[in-house]
């Protein structure tokens, strides 16, 4: 039986709601706003594999890049590690599993209607009977049913882009919103996200985590402007809900702190999750700080939130607690040689994780407690020009490595080769194919950057974002360190001919910053191909020496800079017609925006003001931004993230003056560095 998902059924009354479209002339170029979203996927198999344009021709490709596990495949084995097995005989990419109350079935989130595109199935504990129950091109994740069995709740995306808590009837097909409602409303331009339901023993309430109305804040050292790390912290409190939407209340919470996955005791008198610092959910999906952040397991009373009782503590993060028994508690430790599955019985199942080798996340253990299901996770990287879900079928989604840009002939394309590579500079053919790496950072004796392969490898230094020349014979980028080693390591300005013959530096840097020297990065050339556009960060940045912060102009004819900008000022591009530079600016202590700005410093406008980081943004060749932001939150608790930056980010498309935002992606995961490859010129 493949579940409906029609809202009508039943006479809900929460189709009104969903009128409001975000994917509305999806991609920025069509008229029709009611056939896009929210819509039912047609009817296909349940074979992994990606959506296909529906009409077989395309546009054109939508390339992107994606920050996401390479695979994840389910297992089921005994609560000791032993017996481990697949689960399904014909995997795709799935995760997040739970089983049912009745130990009959196995409930998860799979991606094989497309790459991205996360929908719910279920299957038999043996395998079989493999069943699609909700799929929309919204994110649908982190399902559990019922005691009865009749009914499922999960997080949805559907209706506004936002993380929900959703029900269904699984006999009738029909769903309801829980959470997004006038009871659980938080305070407009604050965090508003809700995650990993949790149904009581009894049916009666149903326990999730959210960050409603808190604020955004980043994490890493104190600056001028805020935290010097860009990328959002999480704080999450304990809330319940009766499943008819009534008695919304809170259940536990701690100022400063991440309550996250809540789990009900048997006997439905307490509540267990996770408690780690806010700070500490950066840390969590973070490789290099992982092993130093931790994180306790909790339980509290139910009725009153109080008796709190710290079941597990010590060293390291400890997720996706469950009470196995009244008495025994499972648990992930997250990171390290010593990560596993551990019970406070005594189990312990180990499962090192070796990046980017497989990792064990998000256990689920069984209703008798004899068996666990998990998803073992790889970092492999998908290969360039892999096919992804479309949210929009007129044009064909397709990964790409990093800092993608078509040159004005539309006949390569340059790249930088960050995640497929070691941070060189390569160009191809459109379709993907012919690479050609033409700069590579480790044989480079042009600059005098001391940098490591390991650096080039994880992406922290080497040859960024590379810019054509209007004539498509130069390529200029920045060579050097970025990201947190920027505040005291070069950063130079770099071009090279279109075949790699040739080399040149355009403004020099030193190995090691001082006062009189600055990292520069993130050129952009001119439409005139004359001036070059860059940014520039200094030792004393973070404190706000503002002749080390900004935009800077070169001349490439007489060599001569000018100051554009002396604020918090990054990643700037010149317009398709050479009028206005794009860029992106801290604007707050906890917030970055676009930006535009003439040539000639005049015009400044703030074209996003979501409050929640829009950056990386780029021109479309018909004059319209392309950028990532935060402005629908997290699609999932910050904490169960792995090697990760800003894992809820979504690609948003704005005319030039900031209006008409339209999202052109919706997943769990950090997508962005656009590019439309139009088959013809667009009209």
């Amino acid at each position: 039986m493949r579940i409906s998902i029609y809202i009508a059924l039943l006479g809900l009354a929460v189709a009104p709601s969903l009128a409001g479209c975000p994917y509305a002339r999806s991609l920025g170029d069509g008229d029709d706003a009611n056939d896009i979203y929210p819509r039912e996927h047609p009817h296909r198999s349940v074979k992994p594999g990606g959506a296909k344009p529906s009409n077989g021709t395309t546009k054109g490709r939508f390339m992107m890049n994606r920050i996401a596990p390479g695979t994840s495949e389910l297992y089921v084995a005994n609560v000791d590690g032993t017996n481990e097995r697949p689960l399904l005989s014909d995997p795709g990419y799935e995760y997040h599993a739970t089983f049912s109350p009745d130990g009959e079935w196995i409930l998860f989130t799979s991606e094989r209607n497309g790459d991205g595109n996360s929908d719910i199935f279920r299957v038999r504990t043996n395998g079989s009977d493999l069943e699609e129950l909700v799929a929309t091109p919204a994110v649908e994740d982190s399902v559990v049913v019922s005691p009865d069995g009749t009914t499922i709740a999960y997080v949805s995306t559907t209706n506004g882009m936002m993380a929900n808590i959703w029900l269904m009837d699984l006999e009738s097909g029909a769903q309801w919103s829980l959470t997004d409602t006038l009871a659980a409303a938080a305070t407009p331009g604050l965090m508003n996200g809700y995650f990993r339901p949790a149904w009581s023993p009894d049916g009666e309430w149903i326990a999730f985590s959210s960050d409603r109305n808190t604020a955004w804040d980043g994490h890493g050292d104190e600056t001028y402007l805020g935290l010097s790390g860009w990328e959002h912290t999480q704080e999450l409190s304990i809330y319940a809900i009766r499943p008819n939407g009534s008695d919304f209340r809170q259940i536990a919470t701690k100022p400063g702190y991440c309550l996250g996955s809540p789990k009900w005791s048997p006997d439905g008198k307490r509540i267990i999750y996770y408690e780690m610092t806010r700070g500490a959910t950066w840390d969590a999906h973070r490789p290099e700080s992982i092993t130093s952040a931790n994180a306790a397991i909790v339980s509290v009373d139910f009725e009153t939130g109080t008796d709190r009782v710290v079941e597990v503590d010590g060293s390291g993060i400890k997720i996706f607690p469950q009470y196995i028994s009244q008495n025994n508690t499972g648990y992930l430790l997250k990171g390290g040689k010593v990560e596993g599955l551990y019970t406070t019985s005594g189990i312990y199942v180990n499962t090192p994780s070796l990046y980017p080798k497989s990792s064990v996340r998000s256990p689920a253990w069984s209703p008798d407690g004899k068996s666990v299901v998990y998803e073992k996770t790889t970092w492999a990287i998908r290969p360039m020009d892999k096919q992804l879900y479309s949210w929009d079928t007129e044009w064909d989604y397709r990964f790409t490595d990093v800092f993608p840009q078509l040159n004005a002939q539309k006949t390569r394309v340059v790249f930088t080769q960050k995640q497929l590579g070691d941070s060189s500079i390569v160009t191809m053919a459109p379709g993907g194919t012919d690479l050609q790496n033409i700069f590579d950072p480790q044989s480079t004796d042009l600059v005098t950057a001391v940098v490591t392969a390991g650096e080039l490898r994880g992406g922290l230094a080497g040859a960024y974002n590379p810019n054509w020349s209007p004539d498509g014979e130069w390529i200029v980028f920045g060579m050097g360190s970025w990201f947190g080693s920027r505040a005291g390591a070069g950063g130079w300005i770099v071009r090279t001919t279109l075949n790699g013959s040739h080399a040149e530096v355009l403004v020099n840097s030193t190995a090691s910053l001082t006062t009189s020297t600055l990292n520069a990065g993130f050129p952009s050339y001119s439409h005139d191909g004359k001036k070059i556009v860059y940014r520039v960060w200094g030792v004393d940045s973070a404190s706000n020496d503002t002749t080390q912060l900004g935009l800077r102009l070169l001349d490439l004819e007489t060599r001569e800079t000018v100051v554009l900008t002396n604020d918090w000022d990054n990643l700037p591009e010149f317009s398709p017609d050479g009028s206005t530079i794009l860029f992106t600016r801290k604007t707050s202590p906890t917030n970055y925006d676009i930006m535009t700005i003439h040539p000639d410093g005049s015009n400044l406008k703030q074209v996003t003001s979501s409050g929640a980081n829009d950056a990386h943004a780029v021109w479309r060749a018909d004059g319209k931004i392309m950028y990532s932001t935060g402005m629908y939150g997290f699609q999932l608790e910050c904490a169960l993230y792995d090697n990760t930056f800003q894992p809820y980010g979504q690609i948003m498309i704005m005319d030039a003056d900031g209006s008409n935002k339209i999202p052109l992606t919706d997943s769990l995961w950090e997508d962005s560095m656009p590019l439309f490859i139009p088959n013809s010129d667009p009209e």
